[in-house]
């Protein structure tokens, strides 16, 4: 009897969510025009040193397309020339190859990254579009790519082990022997004492640079050096994700934070005193709002940085998004609506994209109350089932926008994107 009234409670639960999903809608704000802006118009405040720019799904035209919008904006106006991307560290490096004049297609350097999500024709225009940009840039203006994610192995290993045959053939031989099992396509049937065995194999890699780095330098270049040396630490990153399972999440978060601080470091070396950093809200945003409970990479940086991070959110209204069906295993069109008070207060707006910048929508009564309340902003990854359209509470995450962002970008109609198989 107990279990039949769990069930019922259960069911009756659900029931009121379904019915409250398109109950929690907003009043549009006199003047609301006012306070917007376009992605164009985005102004950036004197000694950021980074910028986020978050998206609400990894699925959907708009988002992806706000990626070479936002950054072209940021390159005019602020000098902004280094990209990151919530990708693979040493895949990212495929594409910086490829967009400074090397070889192959944009199709095939976005394949490197071993991402679907981004297998777009959106993110393919993005790397085309910074090669021609290279093309007649001079050195001092080149743009330049980066992954700060360690979810991959292969191309960090490459490129480490190609930076042995330069200076240590020997230790080549030994190191390509010790991570031979350190590959994408075994590392998820790898044995715990596998993994601590590539682990212990790449501290002595670390310690082997660390200790012969006058000469490895002399025989290569700083540059290449302190390359093979993040290439190491991006595998111990990816080894320590398996060895920690349990504390997945917040590793990941923590050395994402840990990869663009050390990009950001590097770039100022080369001039370069901003970055733009672009990946899903959950890891720009500053409050750690994710009902899983750890520590997002903004907020890392938001104690690292301060001030000197500046990060920009999205949120959307309707929205068709591509995502990966976990019930087939095959990839299909969403639709969600939200509504909260923020995107509801511009929903009369006429463009169909806007920037919303706080620090001028705190000048507004109206606007300052919502931006300082908790919302409900849409906050889905790369997998999504139908079910979870029965409640907000499976599509929307609950953070206050002036305390996870410095703005927001709203897109009122947002289409799916297609992943090129």
């Amino acid at each position: 009897m107990i279990f039949f009234k769990k069930i019922s409670l259960l069911f009756a639960t659900i029931f009121i969510s379904v019915l409250l999903v398109g109950c929690n809608r907003g009043t549009t704000v006199d003047e609301a025009e006012q306070y917007i802006s376009t992605v164009e118009q985005i102004d950036i405040p004197n000694d950021v040193k980074v910028i986020g720019l978050g998206e609400a799904t990894h699925g959907n035209v708009e988002l992806q397309e706000l990626k070479k919008d936002v950054f072209e904006v940021l390159n005019k106006k602020e000098n902004v020339h280094v990209f990151v991307l919530e990708a693979d560290f040493g895949g990212g490096q495929q594409i910086n190859r490829f967009i400074l004049g090397g070889n192959g297609t944009a199709e095939e350097a976005v394949n490197a990254l071993d991402y679907s999500i981004y297998k777009t024709k959106q993110m393919i225009n993005l790397i085309q579009w910074m090669r021609d940009y290279n093309a007649t840039a001079s050195e001092d203006e080149k743009i330049y790519f980066y992954g700060n994610d360690m979810q991959r192995y292969d191309y960090s290993k490459k490129g480490l082990l190609d930076y042995y045959e330069v200076v240590n053939m020997d230790a080549e031989h030994k190191y390509a022997e010790q991570l031979e099992h350190a590959s994408n396509n075994t590392m998820r049937s790898l044995s715990a004492s596998q993994l601590k065995e590539i682990d212990n194999a790449l501290d002595n890699i670390v310690l082997d640079l660390q200790s012969n780095k006058m000469v490895y330098v002399e025989q290569s270049s700083p540059e290449a050096f302190a390359f093979a040396l993040q290439y190491a630490q991006l595998m111990k990153q990816r080894t320590a994700l398996f060895l920690n399972d349990g504390d997945y999440s917040q590793l990941r978060d923590q050395y994402l934070a840990d990869n663009l601080q050390w990009i950001s470091e590097f770039e100022a070396t080369r001039g370069h005193d901003m970055v733009l950093f672009s990946g899903h809200n959950g890891h720009v945003e500053k409050t750690s709002a994710s009902l899983a409970g750890y520590k997002s990479m903004g907020s890392y940086l938001n104690e690292l940085y301060g001030p000197k991070y500046f990060a920009i959110g999205t949120d959307l209204i309707n929205s068709e998004f591509q995502a990966l069906n976990r019930n087939s295993d095959k990839r299909e069109t969403f639709t969600v609506k939200n509504h909260n008070g923020l995107v509801d207060a511009f929903s009369e707006v006429e463009p169909n994209i806007f920037y919303v910048g706080f620090e001028k929508a705190e000048e507004s009564k109206d606007f300052s109350e919502i931006i300082n309340k908790e919302q409900k902003m849409i906050n889905t990854g790369d997998d999504f089932k139908s079910w979870y359209k029965i409640s907000k509470m499976f599509y929307t995450i609950k953070m206050t926008p002036s305390q996870a962002y410095d703005g927001i970008i709203i897109v009122k109609e947002a289409n799916p994107t297609t992943v090129i198989e």
